[in-house]
């Protein structure tokens, strides 16, 4: 019998992204429930396109969750702080387009998991496997 041993930095780190991924679902509900999607607008000119990108880049959080657990520790480390650096520079340029306090408080939850995430993976130290 095959028994997989998990470094808990990897329960955490796929925990992180699942923070992430429930903190943007979560302002994007409150978008919805509130009429903050309609009164902001700017998604009306948006192209198939633009809404396969916005897709394609909220499920790399998705994968992030599944890598975080069985990518080598050596890549899986580069990669969480490659991507969480990507996601908070993204959230850190776009905070300022949210007239909501909401939005922000929870964009603001997003850069502390993205920062928590870069941390935990920076301070990895562990046995590649």
């Amino acid at each position: 019998m095959n028994t997989i041993q998990i470094d808990i930095v990897r329960i955490h780190l796929s925990a992180l992204w699942i923070a992430l991924m429930l903190t943007n679902l979560f302002g994007d509900v409150l978008r919805l429930m509130t009429g903050d999607v309609a009164r902001m607008g700017e998604t009306n000119n948006f192209t198939q396109v633009h809404w396969l990108s916005v897709a394609i880049l909220m499920s790399i959080q998705i994968f992030m969750v599944y890598l975080s657990l069985v990518l080598s520790q050596p890549v899986n480390r580069w990669a969480n702080i490659i991507v969480a650096g990507l996601f908070f520079a993204l959230t850190a340029l776009s905070i300022h387009t949210y007239p909501s306090m909401y939005d922000r408080y929870l964009l603001g939850v997003g850069l502390i998991f993205n920062v928590l995430t870069i941390w935990t993976a920076w301070n990895w130290k562990g046995q590649a496997a």
